[in-house]
C-alpha cells in the first residue's frame, strides 16, 4: 500500500511540474502584443468636484392666493406662452357677487357725497353772510368730510376685490414655455399650491451642492467645466452665486453656474459634474501634482482596480492602485503609480501578466 502512495505522489508531482513547465513555455513562446503606453498628465493646483442639476435661469411656479375650483386650464405642457397670457381660471363666483355689492356701495357713496357737498358749498355761502351759525357750518363740514371719506373707502373696497379677482385668473408672468401642470380642471385649487411650471428656454444654469470644506476656494466669475451625465459633454460656465450660510441646506453650501451657449439639448433637471479649479494656496512650489490616467487604461477586477505597466523584458505587469477623484475622462491615481511610469492605454491583444508586449 505505501509503494502505491509512493508511486502516485510522484507521478503528482512529475505531472505539476510539467503542466508549469508548458505553462511557462507557452508564455515564453507567444506572440508579443503590439501595445501602446503613455506616462501619466500631472496636474498643478486641485479642484473641487460637486453634483449639480440643470434649471432654467429664469422659471417660476404659479400659485393662487384664493382657494376655488379650477374652471378651465388653457394650456398643455410644452406650449409656448406670451407674458400676459391666461393660463388658468379658477371659479370666483363669491368675489363676483363682492364686488357687485361693493359697485352698489359706491354707486350710493358717491350720491351722498354730492348731496353732502351741495349742502356744503350752501352753508358755506351763508356762513359767509352771516347766516348760519359756526356750529351748524361745523355740522355740514363733518357730514361733507364723512360722505367723502365713504366714497374712499369703498373704491379701496373695490381694489381689494379686483386683486382677489386677478388671483383667480393665473396669467404668464413672462414670455416662456410651460413646463409643468401640476392640477386638473373642476379641482381645488388652495392658496400657495403649485398649479403651473413656466421657464424661459435657452438659458440654463446649474444649482451644485459644495461642502463646508471646499466652499472657501470657489470665488464668483471663475469659469468651469460642467459634464452633463446624460450625454457624457462637457459645458462651459460661470460661477454667478456662491451661497454664505448652508443653514437650510443640510451643511451643504448652493453655487449657481450660468452655462454658456451650447448646441446640446439641455433639459431643467439634468444632472451634472461641476469641476471648479483652484490653486491651492500655501504650499510650497516642491508639492507634488496629481497624477492623472484615463478612465479607459484602468482594469477592474471586484473591488480592485489596476493599469498594466511595462515590466522587464517588455512584459506587462497588472499594478493594483487606487484611485480618488474624477475629472472628464481622468482620474486621479493616490497611489501605485508614479509620474515617470509608464502604463499601458490599449493593446491589439489579450493582456494578461507576464505576455511579451511590443511598444509601438
Amino acid at each position: 500500500m505505501k509503494n502505491i502512495l509512493k508511486i502516485l505522489t510522484i507521478s503528482t508531482l512529475v505531472l505539476a511540474t510539467s503542466c508549469g513547465k508548458d505553462k511557462t513555455a507557452a508564455v515564453a513562446n507567444s506572440p508579443a502584443v503590439s501595445v501602446q503606453v503613455s506616462m501619466p498628465t500631472s496636474k498643478k493646483g486641485s479642484s473641487v468636484t460637486a453634483s449639480g442639476k440643470i434649471e432654467a435661469v429664469q422659471n417660476a411656479n404659479l400659485s393662487t392666493r384664493m382657494m376655488g375650483f379650477v374652471n378651465n386650464i388653457y394650456v398643455n405642457v410644452g406650449d409656448k406662452v406670451t407674458k400676459g397670457q391666461l393660463l388658468i381660471s379658477i371659479n370666483s363666483a363669491d368675489i363676483s357677487a363682492q364686488k357687485a355689492q361693493v359697485t352698489a356701495s359706491i354707486t350710493e357713496a358717491n350720491a351722498a357725497f354730492k348731496n353732502a357737498e351741495k349742502d356744503y358749498n350752501r352753508f358755506k355761502s351763508l356762513f359767509n353772510d352771516k347766516s348760519a351759525s359756526q356750529k351748524e357750518m361745523d355740522d355740514i363740514t363733518a357730514n361733507y368730510e364723512m360722505a367723502k371719506a365713504r366714497v374712499e373707502a369703498a373704491t379701496q373696497m373695490r381694489n381689494q376685490v379686483n386683486a382677489q379677482l386677478s388671483y383667480s385668473n393665473i396669467t404668464a408672468p413672462f414670455n416662456g414655455i410651460i413646463t409643468g401642470k401640476f392640477i386638473n380642471k373642476g379641482d381645488m385649487a388652495n392658496p400657495g399650491m403649485p398649479l403651473i411650471s413656466v421657464e424661459t428656454p435657452g438659458n440654463f444654469q446649474v444649482i451644485a451642492m459644495v461642502p463646508e470644506s471646499d466652499i472657501t476656494n470657489i470665488k464668483t466669475g471663475i469659469k468651469v467645466k460642467v459634464l452633463v451625465k446624460s450625454t457624457n459633454k462637457t459645458i462651459e460656465g460661470i460661477v454667478t452665486e456662491v451661497s454664505s450660510s448652508a443653514k437650510n441646506t443640510g451643511g451643504q453650501f448652493l453655487v449657481k453656474v450660468v452655462l454658456e451657449k451650447t448646441d446640446l439639448k439641455l433639459l431643467s433637471g439634468m444632472f451634472t459634474s461641476v469641476q471648479f479649479p483652484f490653486e491651492k494656496t500655501g504650499e510650497k512650489d516642491t508639492t507634488s501634482s496629481t497624477v492623472l490616467v484615463p478612465k479607459s487604461a484602468l482594469v477592474t477586477q471586484g473591488q480592485l482596480t489596476g493599469v498594466y505597466t511595462i515590466g522587464s523584458e517588455n512584459t506587462a505587469i497588472l499594478r493594483w492602485i487606487r484611485v480618488g477623484k474624477t475629472y472628464n475622462d481622468q482620474v486621479e491615481v493616490l497611489s501605485g503609480l508614479n509620474a515617470d511610469e509608464q502604463y499601458i492605454i490599449s493593446a491589439e491583444g489579450k493582456l494578461f501578466n507576464g505576455v511579451k508586449v511590443s511598444i509601438q
